[in-house]
């Protein structure tokens, strides 16, 4: 089996007295689109903020296709955060720009493509935007990039459910198959349908990593339910 495109081992990330993570131990194979599931406070954007370097961890490791997150894992790693970034006073044209300058492996006519298919002007400046447009327009720059890894940090959060399925389509359509994709999200229902994989992560552990497959044979459920069952209140 070839090397593991992430992979943690002992992962521990502590804000103070405040466990985020407790030792985490898991590794995603290449070619893969992977659903990072728990609810609100369970490490899920700790692990990708420590995978995309934006973090260390306070013991144990994380490694991207065998290298610690630095500089030579930026170049082959696309980040989308949980929340928009960009200055309002950028147009769309300025973004891809901005990227283009910032990433060898950016693809600018992909991302012009998509822009166009939004219904979105070059010259829109994002101060003239909804929120969900916003949302989309950092999609579509964060999947316009030939990584070998992409995070996406609740990607569909804030958008309506018809926006949903096209980011959803964006997602599984541009990344090619040596590529992995690691989404959090809580809307699982929204997601189930292109995932291969899942993580349930649990007030900072790792309580379980499945194939879709797998859990539907042996559960006899979907994640979505199966996800009900595990994070009950």
């Amino acid at each position: 089996m070839s090397e593991p495109i992430l992979q943690c081992t002992g992962l521990c990330k502590n804000y103070g007295q405040k466990t985020a993570l407790d030792n985490v131990t898991f590794s995603l194979q290449r070619g893969r689109i992977i659903g990072l599931l728990g609810p609100n406070g369970s490490g899920k954007s700790t692990l990708m903020k420590l995978a995309n370097g934006l973090l260390t961890p306070s013991s144990g490791e994380i490694r991207i296709a065998g290298n610690v997150p630095g500089i030579e894992t930026h170049a082959i790693v696309s980040y989308l955060p949980e929340r928009t970034y960009f200055s309002d006073w950028m147009t769309a044209d300025d973004l891809l720009n901005f990227f283009q300058d910032f990433y060898s492996d950016f693809n600018i006519n992909k991302a012009a493509d998509m822009l166009t298919h939004l219904g979105i002007q070059p010259r829109d400046t994002l101060k003239t935007m909804s929120k969900g447009t916003k949302e989309k327009i950092q999609l579509v720059v964060v999947m316009s990039r030939e990584a070998d890894l992409y995070l996406l940090d609740e990607p569909i959060g804030g958008v309506d459910p018809a926006a949903r399925d096209y980011i959803l389509n964006t997602i599984l359509t541009n990344y090619n198959e040596n590529s992995t994709v690691l989404i959090s999200t809580h809307l699982i229902s929204d997601i189930e349908k292109v995932l291969d994989e899942v993580l349930f992560l649990n007030k900072g552990q790792l309580v379980l990593q499945k194939t879709v497959d797998d859990i539907r044979a042996e559960y006899g459920k979907s994640v979505d339910a199966l996800f009900r069952e595990v994070f009950a209140c």
